[in-house]
């Protein structure tokens, strides 16, 4: 106590210079957010330490990475047979390989096919540009060769593609350099419409969409909060004094993760809400708190003493269990979930002594009536808070029935939860980069990449003919599964080469039918030096790929998908021969479906170990240790069972909510606990202190669990789809979490405190 009084003394004669310093470090983030970096990358999203990573790592040393591309999908109803498109279509083709990071270009309008004639070979056209009376013939062989059928042309031929083969690891500048040029390149030519698909888009538009989205955030969150705070105080200073700390509270967040040099990954979105959000309901507590003990006629000085005494180590409680709810996320294996956690525990602590040593320095500077003018809210508040309590104290068992009938039906639907975590989830709601994605989906092949990593046993060369024939009976499996679209593999050149052999006739697609005519292939391959002979088979000759494209039907089906392609090729494949392993950037990315779960429960498990040490030391109370917990692990239950109702995945960006919930939610039950504890310690009974305690943190509860709300609601407006899910889930379960505290908290305390 005397270590208090003393630290008081030295806070109150130091308010100015409190003020002016964080004036100071307010002009020094300002003049740092200039240099705040943002990214994004599918890379972000490899579970680490994960042997499949590891494998594929060691993988794309040998082989190139199975992403470094960028797609240009050009449209022309009703067909793109039309020799004045083919030729616009052509020179964006050739002009396309002056674009920044572009290694090489490919489209239909540069492809030949190879023509055995008795002179030697020759070189055909795969499309006559300049000659529209082979348009039809170019048009049947095309559509039935799988090479080019969803790769380069939709099978309705209204669409042709430009494959560009982009730099290796190319990242956000380069991506915004690339993706500018290309779009200023694409202004030029009179498309009917462009579809682009590649890395370099990705990273380019999100990055864009997230600029945006925290601007945005930002400015909707504090213009929510100055609107609460004007509803509740209703004086300008008072309104001034809460907007403007709360506001600096980001302000400094922001500005220390520039100072720091953090990235600000997908997630990023939800730091102003956060902040802003956290930061107010400190400011709520701290500010009624005041008001209270000025309406009781002490003086400032005293008003303050109280007010830090009594809710200032409920508000370092409160906030410490909320920074404990982020850093549980530390338990994921993906590096942009562990940022948000580290990030969002700091911005919450940042929040906290902004709080305690501004907000309450501008307060002591003030009368009650500067303040807040808050007569006619008390007598309604009150009117208000007893009706409640009278529902609890005849309605209790009422209440423990609702109770557990929720809880069974929180149950069922965590059984529903699914992990079948697709790649569209992560792209912005009804942006141009997800429509893209999506038309390559419904008219080509699409983006996620499934790879086959082949290594061959027995000293034998990864081009001999029985490798390369078991390799055929792969490929062929694969292109009978619907939702696989495209693949290539060594197969795929000598079955080209097969049907050049017979005239380039459809029906001559196929794998060479004896070793003889294999070898003639190879020769053949040899003089062609075709570019894919080199991406497919390694420098050393003895490990080689099949590369091959499926539709984002989710983690979970792709994952069943696979085990099934396993079995296959246990049962069909020599593998005394081969060993194939599958592989490839989104086998890497699905692998979240198996750790998501895994990791949430973990770091549930750690943070509710470590806040119920620190209630325990606040309460020291067996009995209300338990009371305690109840009603925020219903909350979470609940959360899960909309999960499951609702269909949503459970994938990475949507595990925080469970965090989130947690660590926020905990700190109405300590506030409220605590002011039972103050009350009891003045010598009120049970009753009286659980009757004082709702009346008066009751209302403060009901408060931030509004602005909680509201603000969390604001992500609705978020076109990342996490975001979205993320701001919705949370608000609802908040609201279920402010009931637990209103109905079912003082129910069992009633019950077991004795």
């Amino acid at each position: 106590m005397i270590m208090f009084d003393r630290i008081f003394e030295v806070y109150w004669r130091s308010r100015k210079a409190m003020v002016g310093a964080f004036v100071v470090l307010s002009i020094i983030s300002a003049l740092a957010l200039p240099n705040i970096k943002f990214s994004f990358d599918f890379n972000q999203f490899f579970p680490e330490g994960d042997e499949d990573l590891i494998f594929f790592q060691k993988f794309i040393k040998e082989f190139e990475a199975d992403d470094n591309f960028l797609l240009v999908a050009v449209e022309h109803k009703p067909s793109v047979f039309d020799s004045s498109f083919l030729a616009k279509f052509h020179d964006f083709c050739i002009k396309a390989r002056e674009l920044p990071y572009i290694l090489e270009v490919q489209s239909l309008t540069k492809i030949q096919y190879p023509l055995k004639t008795p002179f030697g070979v020759s070189a055909v056209p795969v499309i006559h540009r300049d000659n529209p009376s082979f348009y039809e013939s170019d048009r049947e062989n095309i559509l039935s060769d799988p090479r080019f059928l969803h790769n380069l042309i939709n099978k309705d031929a209204d669409a042709l593609v430009v494959f560009m083969k982009v730099k290796d690891a190319i990242d956000i500048e380069e991506s915004e350099k690339l993706t500018a040029a290309l779009q200023s390149m694409l202004s030029q030519y009179d498309f009917q419409d462009s579809h682009i698909l590649g890395r370099a888009n990705f990273q380019s538009e999100i990055v864009k969409m997230q600029k945006i989205e925290i601007l945005q955030s930002s400015i909707v969150s504090v213009i929510l909060v100055m609107f609460i705070m004007i509803l509740i105080y209703r004086r300008w200073k008072g309104v001034a004094i809460a907007l403007g700390t709360i506001g600096l509270s980001l302000l400094l967040f922001m500005g220390t993760l520039s100072i720091l040099g953090e990235e600000l990954t997908i997630m990023a979105a939800l730091y102003p809400v956060l902040i802003l959000i956290v930061g107010t309901s400190d400011v709520i507590h701290i500010m009624s708190k005041y008001i209270d003990e000025l309406s009781k006629g002490k003086d400032k000085k005293e008003a303050m003493y109280t007010t830090i005494k009594e809710i200032g180590f409920a508000t370092l409680l409160t906030s410490v269990t909320t920074a404990i709810g982020f850093a549980s996320l530390l338990t994921s294996r993906l590096a942009p979930i562990r940022d948000f956690g580290i990030n969002a525990a700091g911005g919450v602590m940042i929040a906290f002594l902004t709080v305690v040593f501004l907000t309450t320095a501008l307060l002591s500077f003030f009368d009650k009536n500067d303040i807040a003018d808050l007569r006619q809210n008390d007598v309604r508040w009150n009117g208000w808070m007893n009706s409640l309590y009278q529902i609890i104290l005849t309605r209790k068992n009422r209440i423990y029935v609702i109770s557990l009938i929720t809880l069974g039906i929180c149950l069922w639907g965590i059984t529903k939860v699914s992990t079948n975590y697709k790649i569209e989830s992560n792209l912005p709601r009804g942006a141009k980069v997800t429509q893209d994605f999506k038309f390559f989906e419904e008219k080509f092949a699409g983006f996620r990449p499934l790879e086959f990593a082949i290594t061959v046993k027995n000293g034998k060369p990864a081009d001999d003919y029985e490798v390369v024939k078991e390799i055929n009976k792969l490929e062929e499996h694969l292109l009978s599964i619907p939702q696989i679209n495209s693949v290539i593999s060594q197969a795929s050149l000598y079955k080209s080469i097969e049907r050049m052999n017979r005239g380039n006739q459809r029906s001559g697609y196929q794998f060479p039918d004896t070793q003889e005519k294999f070898e003639s292939s190879r020769r053949m391959l040899d003089r062609l030096k075709l570019t894919e002979a080199n991406i497919l088979v390694n420098k050393t000759n003895d490990k080689t790929r099949i590369s091959s494209r499926i539709a984002d039907i989710g983690a979970d089906s792709i994952k069943q998908l696979g085990i099934e392609l396993d079995a296959w090729v246990a049962a069909n494949i020599d593998t005394s021969l081969l060993d194939i392993r599958r592989t490839g950037t989104g086998l890497i990315i699905d692998k979240n479906s198996i750790y998501v779960t895994e990791s949430l429960v973990e770091g549930l498990g750690i943070a509710l170990i470590l806040i119920s040490i620190l209630m325990g030391l606040l309460l020291r109370s067996w009995s209300m240790l338990f009371i305690a917990l109840i009603p925020n692990l219903l909350p979470l239950l609940f959360a899960g069972g909309l999960l499951g109702f609702l269909g949503i995945d459970l994938e990475a960006g949507v595990s925080i909510i469970f965090a989130v919930i947690f660590g926020i939610a905990v700190d109405d039950t300590i506030h409220f606990l605590s002011k039972y504890k103050l009350c009891r310690v003045k010598g009120d009974s049970v009753d009286e202190a659980i009757r004082t305690t709702f009346k008066e943190t009751g209302k403060a509860i009901i408060f931030t669990t509004v602005i909680l709300f509201f603000g969390f609601l604001i992500m609705l407006f978020s076109k990342q789809q996490a975001s979205f899910t993320v701001g919705t889930m949370i608000s609802v379960t908040l609201v279920a979490a402010l009931i637990c505290d209103l109905f079912l908290l003082p129910v069992l305390m009633r019950r077991f405190l004795k």
